[in-house]
């Protein structure tokens, strides 16, 4: 799989049953979680299992890509990172970042891992969960001028801040989300184009709503995020759906591409009655190596 992952399901660490289920949900990519969804108590443990669940599914081509979600870095992070690198996840996911610079701390920690487990250099890549504290949210703009070559993903929250910022909700008055939540996301799409990584749409916490959690993937995709969070089975496959290309834009992109193609040199075409430049040519071009990556229909 070449493009990157749609769907990202979180799954508790120290739990073998949501494990396994989480391999056969279809997911594109799981979270191993050793935060949040552990308690303080069960941590080793879950790093026990999650380095035991990785190292089974090592070298398996037909998996989904495997993750790990370590404490912050100010707690156990660094325990939870020595524990479970050596089983060679395809990266860690890093909440409560305060900006790049705190994930090329890590990165230093990983290159001695590395170092330590015979790893390739660079293997281990980095996810940041990049808005949980007001720092974090005026920080984002770092992230298009301070390289992290680890860097594959930025995603947001709509949970954590709140607390952080002492507000009693996420919601105006309306029922909609407000303002400072809005402008995180926002920013967070932003960066994370702006570094050239994935931007990665957050969670819809009622896993039972699936006509909201389609339109929100439906709004997330027209804005640019070309992933999201998932936090129970059920919601994979209509995140995959969401953020997989239509039979007709397939089509038109194939339309596209050949138009150029058949004039080359040219920067600007004519197409059903359109002008079209190298901006509608790139937007072609990704949503056919999302089709040929993910397959016809595939969800």
């Amino acid at each position: 799989m070449s493009a990157p992952p749609r769907s990202w399901l979180f799954v508790p660490g120290d739990s073998e049953r949501k494990l396994a289920k989480g391999g056969e949900s279809g997911a594109d990519a799981l979270i191993l979680d050793l935060e949040d969804s552990v308690a303080a108590a069960r941590r080793p443990v879950a790093r026990g299992m999650v380095a035991d669940y990785l190292a089974a599914h090592a070298g398996t081509d037909q998996r989904p890509r495997l993750w790990v979600r370590i404490n912050p870095l100010d707690g156990e992070g660094l325990v939870d990172a020595a524990a479970v690198v050596r089983a060679v996840p395809d990266g860690l996911v890093i909440p409560k970042v305060a900006g790049p610079a705190e994930l090329l701390r890590i990165s230093h920690w990983l290159e001695a891992l590395e170092a330590r487990d015979g790893i390739a250099p660079g293997s281990v890549r980095l996810l940041a969960v990049a808005t949980e504290t007001p720092a974090a949210v005026l920080q984002l703009p770092d992230y298009a001028r301070v390289a992290v070559p680890r860097l594959a993903g930025l995603t947001w929250g709509a949970e954590d801040l709140p607390a952080a910022i002492g507000a009693a909700g996420n919601q105006d008055g309306s029922g909609a989300m407000a303002l400072t939540y809005r402008m995180a996301r926002a920013q967070c799409l932003l960066a994370a184009v702006a570094a050239g990584v994935q931007p990665i749409d957050t969670l819809e916490p009622d896993f039972r709503d699936e006509a909201a959690l389609r339109a929100a993937c439906a709004t997330a995709r027209r804005e640019g995020f070309t992933g999201k969070i998932a936090i129970h089975p059920a919601q994979v496959g209509p995140i995959n759906e969401g953020f997989h290309p239509t039979a007709e834009e397939v089509a038109f992109a194939r339309r596209v591409v050949a138009a150029f193609e058949s004039q080359p040199g040219l920067g600007t075409i004519g197409l059903d009655g359109r002008m079209l430049d190298m901006p509608h040519l790139r937007q072609a071009r990704r949503v056919l190596a999302a089709e040929a990556a993910f397959g016809p229909g595939d969800a």
